[in-house]
């Protein structure tokens, strides 16, 4: 099944890179760039959780029920997947100030078939490929190195979207420049902090599958983050100009 899954995964990253350049070119009309020319919608709040906890629940099934032998470095794995997604799809959606505010069925539902795809081959991969990781790969330098990307992209992360949630704590549904900290230098350091989140996993597991998402996630994000930074740029007059959308120095 292994290789099998390597086919499949490769194939799943050459359609990521494939479809940056429609990315680059349609905004998915949601948040900001929202608009009703997708058809219907239904409560962002609803419509984020739905489609994250299929990540949630799939790749936990998966890992659970596979035969594969679980080594301590792979309840890692499953650890951090679980706690991202819970946060992802039960935590930060009801935290948002978003009452009011709808995402179209479409892109909810595209959502759900890229979560169903990314979450099987990384759940299949572990819990029933047969590929077990020793428990000396806890010091393998790929682990360790990994394991502290993925930390700091996951509190970078954290840190914007409070960032982003705080600045609608008096009540208010409006959008306004965000500053401080890493928003000094990007205009999506949350979704920055995403992609090096993933990038990190991708090294800690060292599988195509793990790394089939961290180029699926810098494929979307890379041009959600051009599309906010254009926004950001066309609403506000006064935004600093200094500032890239989600890498430093460079985009």
């Amino acid at each position: 099944m292994a290789s099998t899954l390597d086919i499949i995964a490769i194939a799943w990253t050459l359609l990521a890179l494939a479809l940056v350049p429609t990315q680059l070119k349609t905004t998915a009309p949601y948040g900001r760039h929202a608009h009703d020319r997708w058809g219907p919608s239904i409560s962002n709040r609803l419509g984020w959780t739905i489609m994250e906890v299929v990540s949630l629940a799939v790749f936990v099934v998966l890992f659970l029920s596979g035969p594969t032998e679980k080594t301590a470095p792979m309840w890692v794995f499953f650890a951090l997947w679980a706690a991202h997604y819970i946060n992802r799809s039960l935590i930060f959606p009801w935290r948002t100030h978003t009452a009011g505010k709808t995402i179209p069925i479409a892109i909810v539902g595209s959502a759900i078939a890229f979560n169903l795809v990314n979450a099987s081959l990384n759940g299949l991969y572990l819990g029933w490929s047969g590929a077990v990781y020793p428990p000396d790969w806890l010091t393998d330098p790929r682990f360790l190195v990994g394991l502290a990307i993925f930390l700091a992209g996951a509190g970078i992360n954290l840190w914007s979207d409070n960032k982003l949630i705080g600045l609608r704590a008096d009540g208010s549904t409006g959008y306004t420049i965000p500053r401080g900290g890493l928003f000094n230098v990007v205009s999506c350091p949350n979704l920055m902090g995403e992609i090096i989140q993933w990038s990190g996993f991708a090294l800690m597991c060292w599988n195509l599958p793990a790394l089939s998402f961290a180029v699926w996630t810098a494929a979307n994000l890379i041009p959600r983050a051009v599309s906010h930074h254009k926004w950001y740029r066309k609403t506000f007059p006064d935004y600093p100009s200094s500032r890239r959308a989600v890498i430093p120095a460079l985009v």
